[in-house]
Order: C-alpha cells, then structure tokens, then sequence
C-alpha cells in the first residue's frame, strides 16, 4: 500500500490515481493523514485492495509531506561506512542521533529558500512507525515500522559547524529542510525492504548513489536501539542516514546554489524534487 497526502487529506495511491480514504471508507478512517498511525493496522487490512476506479488523477504538486506532523523525528547520522570516511569519522563509529524538527517537513515538490550559501544535500530513507515501540527486540522491529518514504535531510553547514560543538538539529530544520515523499509505502511492497537503490542528482549531475543495505545499522537495529532509549510513537519518523557524496565532503566544497534543482530517488518509492531560491534577505555574506 502507497498513502499520501493529498491536499491536505489521506490518500491511498493505486496505480496512478489517488482513492481519497475518508470519503472511500465513509468515514470508518480520517481525512488527517497523521491521525491514521493510531489505528495503522486496522486501516492497512482495509486500504491494501483499494479499486484504482474509486482514486481520481493527480498532479505531484498537490502532495505534502505523507506524514505531516511527526510527535518525533529522530534524524541518524554516519550510517554509511564511506561517508563516515567523508566525514573524518571512524567507520565503526556509533550512529550519531539528533533530531530535525518537524516544522522543517516539506512535500515532494517544493521550493527551498537557501538562507546562506553553504546548504548541503542529504538524501536518506525515512521509516514511519506504525504502534507505540519501547524496548523493542530487534527480530520484532519490522512489526513497529508503517512504512518507508524519501527524504532529504538539507543542512546548512556554516551554522551546523560554528561554535565548539555541533548544531546539528538546528542546522538542519530551516523551513523546507526536510522534504519527504512522494508517499509512504509499506513494506511488504518491497522484495527486501532493507536493500533498496538510493541516489540524488544535482542539476543533472549524480552526487549520492548507493543501496540502503550498506548502512552500519539497518532499520531493525535503529529501532532497536532508539526504543532502548526513547518511547517511540505511532507516526514517528526516522531519518536512516545519508550515503557518501556530500558537498561538505567534496574538494572543493559544493553547495546548493539558487536556481538548482535537486532530484532524489528511492528504489520502490519514487522521487522527490527540490528547486532552490536566494534568500529573501539578501546575499549570504
């Protein structure tokens, strides 16, 4: 099953027409797309044999974030041995969590203000939880996940690295930093959701391409562990972590310039397209 937010309302994807769920199940579940996630699975039995003549088409355009306002976004970085080598990490390093906050979250299609000129690209796998999870066994880390989406966790570098220590949260959490689409897909639509195809391009030119099954720790292990720490919610996000090919990492550095655009794809999922504008305050100086 694919579930989108459609204007504003819950959708489910069949094929390439969108059955809005409220009116589709007279009411039985929410127009809300978060509101679901509290009764994610007796609405994943419903929506998964959906008739593609109850949807109606759409334009990409009209879709926002298929999980809009997350009570947590936990956001992992150095997930990928080669881009903790990028970062000057250690591979075997553990993962490092931080959090973007969710009124950064964005839809597919979108435009992003760049508010200096050292803004970066992340693309990453982004997993909703479906129930509440605390102390969760790594075997039964699956039955917590609702599904995977794409994401790009956007970081302004100048502000992420001032200072003594790190501002990783705030860094990455101006408006539009967290794109996310273009739906959120489940997994048994996956031939293996833990080994899919990740990539981004900038203007045409590939700068991120990997497969999610080279991450240090996969999603079962991600679960595992923030649960150990945290209680985690229905609806929660986790943003799994950027393969090597960053602008930061790159010599010379190579960051977002207004008038580029940004596309990001996820095996099985789709992509998701970023267009940058100068900021309205004027040149970074």
């Amino acid at each position: 099953m694919r579930t989108a937010n459609l204007g504003g309302r819950l959708a489910v994807i069949v094929g390439d027409r969108a059955v809005d769920v409220a009116r589709a199940s007279e009411g039985r579940f929410p127009a809300d797309p978060q509101a679901v996630f509290a009764e994610w699975d007796a609405f994943a039995r419903w929506g998964g044999d959906l008739d593609a003549a109850l949807g109606r088409p759409f334009d990409p355009e009209e879709l926002g974030p298929p999980v809009p306002r997350p009570a947590q976004v936990f956001a992992i970085g150095i997930n990928y041995a080669e881009h903790a080598r990028e970062a000057g990490y250690p591979p075997e390093s553990p993962p490092v969590t931080f959090t973007k906050f969710p009124s950064c979250l964005a839809g597919p299609v979108c435009e992003v203000e760049l508010p200096t000129g050292t803004v970066d690209w992340e693309v990453e796998a982004v997993v909703a939880l479906s129930r509440p999870a605390f102390r969760v066994s790594r075997q039964d880390a699956w039955d917590h996940v609702a599904g995977i989406t794409l994401g790009q966790d956007l970081s302004e570098r100048t502000s992420q690295l001032a200072g003594a220590k790190p501002q990783f949260s705030l860094a990455k959490s101006f408006p539009g930093f967290g794109p996310t689409g273009p739906w959120l897909v489940t997994p048994d639509e996956f031939d293996d959701p833990g080994d899919l195809a990740i990539s981004c391009s900038l203007s045409g030119e590939v700068v991120q391409s990997a497969r999610t099954s080279a991450m240090i720790y996969d999603i079962p292990e991600l679960v595992f562990r923030l649960s150990h720490v945290c209680r985690l919610y229905p609806g929660d996000l986790i943003f799994t972590g950027t393969p090597p090919g960053v602008g930061n990492a790159r010599s010379p550095k190579r960051f977002l310039r207004p008038g580029e655009v940004l596309v990001s794809e996820l095996e099985g999922v789709g992509s998701i397209t970023q267009r940058f504008t100068a900021p309205r305050h004027g040149p970074d100086t």
